[in-house]
């Protein structure tokens, strides 16, 4: 049985004077919205009452009808219920303990973004049109949307730099699983270069953010300079600051886009490490090119494609001996200081590092599927000892 996978297409496009504000006013009221119904169930959970989205639709039923709220009447209501949803879906995370408490939306901070269904916007002959509007989004189309579907779900957004963002969530029929091959590979991410292969190759790491390094210090010590209550010309610095930002977001991501597709498309079998990125960016040496080289976005991006083209992605323990492993006979050293990019075995090979990480890497995945343990990274199943560990070659007495 094919599954259809639902993707987001994602656009940029440009409002008139009216949309803008009309959309302006739309994040607020969703953001009010959101914060209003968070304050209700915090305030219900003190006095150990649950309070469900159901509730909450009443209470902005109430809302609107007070003469401080009457304002949200002006925009579209399915954003705003959309926004109680969300905070349900967030209260589901937590009592799960897949996610922290729900925090309130800051005005300066959160996102800006208002999201809209079927029932709120017209879409035809490549023209969308939003509640409240006269006029269709002036959408720059980068790409098509695929033949013959129209978008479930639209999300309008913002960013920091002042650009405005269309993401249209659509079921993509032309996404199908690739012919199986007998290829695997093992990655090994590091600082030198960004990916070393197991087959020997490695991809230079572009250092996006140290191209944009001088220009990005010289616009926040601008921003630093403007005092806060300058107004304009602070907020022009601090828009200044985000453009540069995004720039280098931009380009860091379309290389790990175009990185991920093509392992995924050649190899069956992709093998990496379960690194701890979160604890990793502590080291205050190493965390500006841990960020540069954005590794949990890589594997994101990786896995997700690999889901929709029918490969798979191993993730080896982190506490692998990846590196000190020799992967021709499997002799473990005892120390391999970061300085160390080269070593021989003592039975005569010669390695280099990463390469010799990428191979044993490759080879603890592989065992992985041969033992049929299970493959799920280790801060998923706390407390489970690592198939790879149990494959891991003994030295002899």
């Amino acid at each position: 049985m094919t599954t259809v996978v639902r993707r987001a297409f994602k656009y940029r496009f440009c409002p008139t004077d009216a949309q803008a504000a009309e959309l302006s006013r739309t994040f607020g009221c969703v953001r009010k919205v959101y914060n209003l119904a968070l304050a209700a169930r915090t305030q219900a959970w003190t006095r150990q009452e649950r309070v469900n989205y159901n509730q909450t639709s009443a209470m902005l039923t109430a809302w609107k009808r007070t003469e401080e709220l009457a304002y949200l009447n002006e925009v579209s209501s399915v954003p705003l219920q959309q926004a109680l949803r969300h905070l349900q879906v967030a209260f589901t995370n937590f009592f799960a303990r897949r996610a922290k408490y729900p925090r309130f939306k800051s005005r300066k901070r959160s996102r800006r973004s208002a999201e809209y269904t079927t029932s709120a916007f017209r879409f035809r002959g490549g023209r969308l049109t939003l509640a409240k509007m006269r006029e269709p989004l002036n959408i720059v189309w980068s790409r098509p949307l695929p033949a013959g579907v129209s978008p479930s779900t639209v999300t309008v957004s913002q960013d920091s730099a002042g650009r405005w963002f269309v993401s249209m969530l659509c079921d993509d029929p032309s996404v199908q699983p690739l012919s199986a091959t007998d290829t695997a590979v093992g990655v090994d991410v590091g600082l030198n270069h960004l990916l070393t292969l197991s087959s020997g190759e490695k991809i230079t790491h572009p250092r996006h953010e140290r191209r944009d390094r001088a220009a990005l210090a010289k616009a926040q010590r601008r921003l630093a300079k403007k005092a806060p209550g300058d107004g304009a010309n602070r907020a022009k610095a601090r828009r200044k600051v985000a453009k540069i930002h995004a720039r280098i977001t931009d380009r860091r991501r379309d290389t790990l886009h175009k990185l991920t597709t093509r392992l995924v498309r050649e190899n069956q079998t992709l093998v990496i490490e379960d690194l701890s990125v979160r604890n990793m960016v502590r080291n205050r040496k190493l965390a500006r090119a841990i960020s540069d080289a954005a590794w949990a976005d890589f594997r994101s991006l990786l896995e997700y494609k690999a889901q929709w083209y029918g490969r798979e992605v191993i993730a080896v323990d982190r506490w692998f001996p990846s590196s000190k492993m020799c992967s021709h006979c499997g002799t473990l050293k005892k120390q391999m200081p970061l300085h160390v990019r080269t070593w021989t075995c003592g039975c005569g090979a010669t390695h280099d590092r990463d390469v010799n990480a990428a191979k044993n890497l490759l080879a603890a995945g592989l065992a992985v599927t041969a033992c049929g343990a299970g493959v799920r990274p280790q801060r998923s199943t706390p407390g489970g000892q690592s198939a790879t560990k149990q494959e891991t070659p003994r030295r002899e007495p």
